[in-house]
């Protein structure tokens, strides 16, 4: 456990925030073990909800106190991908907490922590009291990338495969049920996985061979396998979309012709983070779900901050879809 000065007071537009729960995101897990290059030293952590204990000058006072989730990333909202793409997730000043050096800004930048300092260009949103801690921790991250990648299938369909059960593939459950689709059925080669799908209104397919070729309008593959988008090519049929979500590190070479899309008609679209749209309406369906779904199966009991490293054992073993960790003693209230 290292212990750091919080630093003076926020900035401009910025905002302190002391944590409450934060979970541990499998990007994190890649990061521990190698499989994710990321600068050091650094704070990881970018799953989390807190409270505001302090605000800036320029940031809205209302928030103090409040009880909030943030966007991952920080962005400058001038740049052309922020103000005509569309994407200020990949903007050109990103900032993105979790991931960025000890040394950017006031070094509280991650949220395996006490507190973080989010910067002026984050978006900030208060969370009603219908959304508990462990609703919320996960959704800055899990939630709202789910609600980026189905965007394009809200008008709903007949059938849908989600390539992966853990918490992105749960999400995606939920989320696609509610737009309407007919059936939602996952792959995961982990049986304890797939228990959790039906709570979510997806249908367990134990293997990936039990679904006919050319017979499903979309998938999504959430597992982070490059193995696996060949089976997805061959059960989409003409026309469909594949949307990319979980194979965000370098083991990513797809054994995948051009040929193939083009014969099928296919559509491929990747998504990687969220724009601020993206986050508001995960909470406002966390609001609106909020007595439908166990949510408490998803997070595992709080592990204290300084037992870190048992947390990163348990969140390896995969028995919860996220573990989570709860800071020691509330600590300075700077307002």
């Amino acid at each position: 456990m290292v212990v750091r000065p919080i630093g003076p007071r926020p900035g401009r537009g910025e905002c302190l925030v002391e944590i409450a729960l934060t979970t541990i995101c499998g990007s994190d897990l890649h990061s521990i073990t190698g499989r994710r290059s990321v600068p050091t030293p650094s704070v990881l952590g970018h799953e989390a909800v807190g409270r505001v204990v302090a605000v800036g000058a320029g940031r809205d006072p209302d928030l103090l106190h409040r009880r909030v989730t943030w966007s991952l990333t920080d962005s400058c909202h001038r740049c052309r991908p922020c103000r005509d793409w569309g994407l200020p997730q990949k903007c050109e000043r990103l900032h993105k907490y979790g991931h960025a050096p000890l040394d950017s800004g006031g070094g509280l930048n991650g949220c395996y922590a006490t507190h973080i300092l989010l910067r002026a260009g984050t978006t900030i949103i208060p969370l009603p009291d219908v959304v508990t801690d462990v609703m919320a921790a996960p959704a800055n991250c899990a939630l709202a990338t789910m609600v980026a990648a189905t965007e394009p299938l809200m008008k709903g369909g007949d059938t849908v495969v989600i390539q992966g059960a853990g918490l992105l593939g749960l999400y995606g459950c939920l989320l696609l049920r509610g737009f309407g689709w007919k059936q939602v059925l996952v792959t995961d080669p982990n049986p304890a996985r797939l228990g959790f799908a039906r709570k979510f209104g997806g249908v367990p397919v134990p293997s990936p061979a039990a679904i006919d070729p050319d017979t499903v309008d979309a998938v999504l593959e959430v597992a982070g396998v490059a193995g696996t988008i060949s089976e997805g090519v061959r059960v989409l049929r003409p026309g469909g979309h594949y949307a990319l979500v979980g194979l965000v590190h370098p083991d990513s070479h797809l054994n995948l012709t051009g040929e193939t899309i083009i014969r099928k008609c296919l559509t491929f679209r990747g998504t990687h983070n969220y724009a601020p749209r993206h986050l508001q309406t995960a909470v406002d369906m966390l609001t609106a779900q909020a007595t439908r779904y166990p949510w408490d199966s998803l997070v595992s009991p709080p592990y204290p901050l300084e037992n870190i490293d048992e947390a990163l054992v348990a969140a390896q073993a995969a028995r919860w879809p996220r573990v989570s960790l709860r800071p020691a003693p509330p600590g300075l209230d700077r307002s």
